[in-house]
């Protein structure tokens, strides 16, 4: 590990010895100057972590050159603690310094381990800074929407509202089915935008029992009930300037609905116990896998609550209705898990990835991921099998519709799907047959070239 670099600006050479002495002895790398024109120039070069500067210099003052060090650092988004060192009678002008951005001062003559605490505390909090920064960046970076997976039609108008909506306080409503990924779209909304540097609250109203959910969200002051024995700050003010993601909302009790609303419209939270509101600027994404308009007939969800986080509506499809990213996603989920089980696999054999194409995936994308790393786990070369995947996978050999095999469930069929499902097998097949050759493919199935390649993209299929 590199040493911290401690840059020291005085222009008594007595005191630059010193300290480089003792500040070299803690094991730190120390560069001095004369003058803060020197001090200025060496810190240009090469940008060090921490500058111990006199407040009286020749020239160029101590508070100029806080000024510069300031400036330059912020224009490379890299900040630099000053401690200012100052003789006795200019107290003002280090209070002053404080005021400008210095980390602290120190008065002459100085208690030498007082003044080591003190670097070692600014290089610490410069350390901690840095530790955030390259956290939210990373935040920033793993959800930005453009790392959302997926190419297709339907993801496409996902991005195009989210693109739309990510530099608005405008409140949204993501509906979707179980494991379609509606979390992620929130968090891509919030850390694409400009609120990405406050904080993303996430809550799910289904996991939080109806008596506790009112303090969860606006928290309580200490004593309001048994068991409150501090104030506790609730979600909405724990996202101040940022955004709040309420999962589940049509779980929401109605009571705690018409709390929610009263917060959306007056901009303020009201702690359980409390007398006195806080106000909050946040901004609510909130999250759906039931009809809630339906809900809001039944009366299970209120009206106005509906119309105020509907303003913008997000749908995010479930997989069957985006086959084309079945193979895209399933390969970033391989990248993923075979680094986290450290295991050198390459993709899908061709009959795994036809086998993945052709399934419903009821549980969305979450499913799709948990076989991805259930196989990753078990496949014992460079390529994920199709004898990895579950039973449920195979296809059936069902090459005749006789009358009496037909019934209905009695939840209905979706009979578009389910011709879009066996014109899929019957082409997968050909092309098997056929041996990757398209035009013997479509010989077997009795159609021209031109008509079996267009039923080959609709339907997303790569002979690859």
């Amino acid at each position: 590990m590199s040493k911290q670099r401690i840059l020291v600006v005085d222009d008594e050479r007595s005191m630059r010895e010193f300290l480089g002495i003792l500040l070299e002895r803690e094991g730190y790398e120390v560069e001095k100057a004369g003058t803060a024109e020197l001090g200025l120039a060496a810190f240009e070069r090469n940008p060090h972590d921490l500058v111990l500067t006199d407040l009286n210099l020749p020239g160029m003052s101590g508070l100029d050159l806080l000024r510069l060090l300031k400036t330059r650092a912020a224009s490379s988004a890299r900040d630099v603690p000053v401690i200012m060192i100052t003789a006795y009678g200019t107290a003002a002008t280090a209070v002053e310094a404080m005021k400008r951005g210095a980390f602290d001062y120190v008065m002459k003559p100085f208690n030498n381990d007082e003044l080591k605490l003190l670097a070692r505390r600014a290089l610490d909090m410069r350390a901690l800074g840095e530790e955030n920064l390259r956290l939210k960046t990373e935040l920033r970076d793993r959800y930005h929407y453009h790392t959302l997976v997926g190419s297709s039609p339907a993801m496409q108008e996902v991005y195009a509202l989210i693109e739309r909506v990510k530099d608005t306080r405008i409140n949204s409503l993501i509906e979707g089915e179980s494991g379609t990924g509606k979390e992620l779209v929130a968090r891509a909304i919030h850390f694409s935008g400009v609120r990405r540097d406050h904080p993303f609250v996430a809550v799910n109203c289904g996991a939080i029992p109806e008596n506790l959910i009112e303090s969860e969200l606006f928290g309580y002051k200490k004593g309001a009930f048994t068991g409150a024995q501090r104030d506790k700050i609730g979600f909405f003010a724990a996202a101040d300037k940022g955004t709040i993601f309420l999962d589940e909302i049509g779980e929401m009790p109605l009571l705690t609905q018409v709390k929610v609303l009263r917060a959306i419209q007056e901009k303020k939270v009201n702690p359980v116990g409390s007398t006195e509101e806080r106000s909050v600027d946040v901004r609510i994404l909130a999250a759906t896998n039931k009809e809630l308009e339906a809900e809001v007939r039944l009366g299970a969800f209120r009206e106005d609550l509906f119309y105020r986080l509907n303003v913008i509506t997000i749908r995010v499809p479930p997989l069957r209705e985006r086959r084309a990213d079945i193979i895209e996603l399933a390969r970033h989920f391989i990248a993923r898990h075979a680094k986290e089980y450290g295991k050198p696999i390459e993709g899908l054999t061709p009959d795994t990835a036809r086998l993945l194409q052709h399934h419903d995936f009821p549980g969305n994308v979450r499913e799709l991921e948990n076989l991805i790393e259930r196989s990753v786990a078990l496949a014992p070369g460079p390529r994920i099998t199709a004898d990895l995947l579950p039973d449920k996978f195979r296809p059936r050999d069902d090459t005749s519709l006789e009358d009496n095999q037909i019934s209905f469930p009695s939840e209905g069929i979706e009979l578009d799907e389910r011709i879009r499902s066996y014109e899929y097998t019957w082409l997968t097949r050909a092309l098997d047959e056929a041996g990757g050759n398209k035009t013997k493919a479509a010989d077997l199935l009795g159609m021209s070239f031109r008509s079996f390649r267009y039923r080959l993209q609709k339907h997303g299929i790569s002979t690859d």
